[in-house]
């Protein structure tokens, strides 16, 4: 295997996208260990990658969040936020954390919620005497929470490769985005009175309201999309296409869609929704080689050699997650790792659900996470600060999310309490 990964890092190091870098590394693999005929069944195996019902709700989630962003909603989402926070000392900073929880609720990606806030909020956070580098900081961090706040792309993804239950999954994502919201909170209003940040006037009453009356159709979208799915009403495909229709009616009912920004949101949602899937079918590539040698269960016999403890492999596995979300996006990961992922569940005996939003939170965390954490390097490029302040300022942000993983990860009760609740 060695030969796959040395052409696959070089193909990475020239700048050949992953997606291509997966697809020839795995073809090259199988002529290079003599299983030249066997490259004649990965057209097969790439269909059979996407040619799944339930992969749908990735283009209709991604299409929901966009006629929501081109409608005008994640300036009604900072305005909601700052009405609730915007108040309090250094207020902006809790808008921005406040605006991630709720934006992720609606796009599921991290890096569409740092790229559509942070053009927004690290300006406002610098005008309100913030440094700049805190401000993208805070935006790189707290869009972590876009994956695992419901709906979420990556947890769909995780879905589909192990079999667990996306609404399940859905539910689970509720408690580890509320406890790195809290963290975020409570680091931004100790960092507020250390540094001594403004307070910016408390809107009014009249004010509160109406900017609550213009963002609640949004906010209410996971709840119809949860209720939905765990009442049995529809699917997660079905929750998907029900996501869209709602995103065109609040669109169209206040007046901020038009046919123009509709096509805008198509067409984006199909750049995206395309390059996800075919990163999906050239990873059902490695997957079929990593099966024909057997990698999962080397892998799991190498750390076995180690340590037998399950508490040590899961520490392992974690800082393994983590170190790999640093450089590869986290569908990417999820796709190279899923059997070996797997493997490992049955090692350690962990509830599927629990593990997956362990899994997940891993993963996202690593696009946050110094050197090369994609989210920082959007923020840094937003604010204009360079990389290395912003990582100085990133880094008790990400201890915190780090601590949250722990919690999940050691504490199964707490991400399976809504899931268990609501059964």
């Amino acid at each position: 295997m060695s030969s796959f990964f040395l052409i696959f890092a070089g193909f990475l190091a020239t700048g050949v996208p992953i997606a291509l870098a997966l697809g020839i590394a795995g073809t090259a693999y199988l002529y290079l260990s003599g299983n030249g005929m066997m490259a004649l069944m990965l057209p097969q195996r790439m269909i059979a990658g996407v040619d799944q019902f339930v992969l749908l709700t990735i283009p209709l989630f991604l299409l929901a969040g966009a006629l929501m962003n081109v409608g005008g909603v994640t300036t009604r989402i900072v305005t909601f936020a700052r009405a609730m926070v915007g108040h309090r000392r250094g207020g902006m900073s809790s808008v921005s954390i406040l605006s991630s929880g709720f934006f992720a609720g609606i796009s599921g990606s991290a890096t569409a919620e740092a790229s559509a806030l942070g053009s927004i909020l690290i300006p406002s956070m610098s005008k309100q005497g913030m440094p700049p580098a805190y401000a993208a900081a805070l935006i790189a961090v707290s869009s972590v929470m876009g994956p695992i706040i419901p709906p979420s792309i990556t947890m769909i993804i995780y879905g589909v490769l192990s079999g667990a239950s996306i609404g399940q999954l859905f539910l689970a994502g509720i408690m580890p985005g509320i406890g790195i919201a809290a963290g975020l909170l409570t680091y931004a209003s100790w960092r507020a009175r250390r540094d001594g940040f403004p307070i910016t006037p408390k809107m009014t009453g009249r004010e509160r309201l109406a900017a609550t009356r213009r963002t609640l159709p949004a906010l209410i979208l996971p709840l119809i999309i949860l209720v939905g799915i765990k009442a049995g009403i529809f699917t997660p495909t079905e929750a998907a296409a029900v996501a869209v229709g709602y995103a065109l009616i609040i669109g169209f009912v206040y007046r901020d869609l038009t046919v123009q920004r509709v096509w805008e949101a198509l067409i984006a949602t199909a750049l995206v929704s395309t390059s996800i899937l075919f990163i999906t079918s050239m990873a059902s590539i490695v997957s079929f080689v990593f099966t024909l040698e057997q990698v999962p269960q080397l892998i799991a016999d190498a750390m076995l050699s180690l340590t037998d403890n399950p508490w040590m492999i899961l520490l392992l596995l974690n800082i393994f997650l983590l170190i790999l979300g640093m450089f590869l996006e986290p569908i990417s990961i999820l796709i190279l790792t899923m059997p070996i992922l797997l493997k490992f569940q049955a090692l350690i005996g962990m509830d599927p659900v629990q593990f997956g939003t362990v899994v997940v939170l891993n993963v996202v965390i690593g696009m946050a996470t110094p050197p090369v954490g994609i989210l920082l390097f959007i923020a840094s490029a937003i604010s204009g600060e360079p990389v290395s302040r912003v990582i100085r300022e990133a880094l008790p942000l990400v201890g915190i999310c780090l601590l949250v993983l722990a919690v999940i990860a050691l504490v199964p009760q707490v991400s399976l309490f809504f899931p268990h609740f609501l059964n």
